[in-house]
């Protein structure tokens, strides 16, 4: 397996509520809120994940240094005192092979330092109308554990599959014994769907428990810098909100 993990502090993961999950995908919904969470609270970045199949694109680090394409591993204190592990960046690889084996590699490090949950956070393209969070697991085990609890398991979403490290997290997972949800958000499909990751950081406080502490600001500060990166043109306001007058954080009006 080419993938590597470079660890930057210590030569694991710390004990840790959840591993949460994100690459760029539609309405760059959980990608907003992985890094949101890494801007509002406590964090630090603790390893890297390497892999030849990443786009060769090196970029300045946040101390000014010029960094491998990777995905970043971050340790991350939340307000109640537990930490959580964000797992994102800006790119995934290229090859379905390069995809197969991050998964894999994300899934052995899960297993190897005991994680509780992934959770796999994405989009899913709908209409302006459409604000669900469809629940997707792969094994009959962790969806009973979620039934149990009174969350609905859809099996009914993504009609078409999931294609990327996301689909490839959840769908191997019974294979590692490693708990792991997929969590997609509705989403119009912008550049990057502020109001879309609202709702999910939302559901998963709500749901599972896990007190993000994330709000609207949090979610359109972070959204202004990653449309920075894209180099996205045009007016931010637009993106931001485009014809979608918010009258209630919860959906489109």
């Amino acid at each position: 397996m080419k993938t590597k993990i470079h660890w930057i502090v210590g030569s694991g993961l710390p004990e840790h509520s959840a591993i949460l999950e994100a690459v760029p995908g539609v309405g760059n919904v959980g990608k907003i809120v992985v890094d949101a969470l890494v801007e509002k609270h406590p964090s630090r970045t603790i390893g890297w994940i390497l892999h030849p199949d990443f786009p060769p694109h090196a970029t300045l680090s946040n101390n000014g240094l010029l960094a491998p394409p990777r995905l970043e591993i971050n340790s991350v204190l939340l307000p109640d005192g537990k930490t959580v592990i964000t797992i994102g960046g800006d790119l995934q690889p290229m090859t379905a092979n390069g995809q197969y084996e991050v998964a894999e590699s994300i899934l052995e490090l899960a297993k190897k330092n005991n994680t509780p949950q992934i959770l796999v956070l994405a989009g899913l393209a709908a209409g302006a109308e459409d604000r669900n969070i469809h629940v997707i697991c792969a094994d009959s085990g962790v969806k009973k554990s979620l039934q149990d609890i009174d969350i609905n398991v859809t099996d009914e979403q993504p009609k078409s599959g999931m294609i990327g490290i996301a689909g490839l997290l959840i769908s191997l997972s019974p294979l590692h014994d490693v708990p792991t949800i997929g969590l997609v958000a509705e989403t119009i499909g912008a550049s990057a769907d502020t109001l879309a990751a609202d709702r999910l950081s939302s559901w998963i406080e709500e749901g599972l428990e896990l007190p993000l502490d994330l709000d609207l600001d949090s979610t359109e500060k972070t959204a202004k810098k990653l449309l920075a990166t894209m180099e996205v043109s045009g007016n931010i306001d637009e993106i931001l909100n485009g014809n979608e007058k918010q009258n209630d954080s919860n959906f489109y009006a």
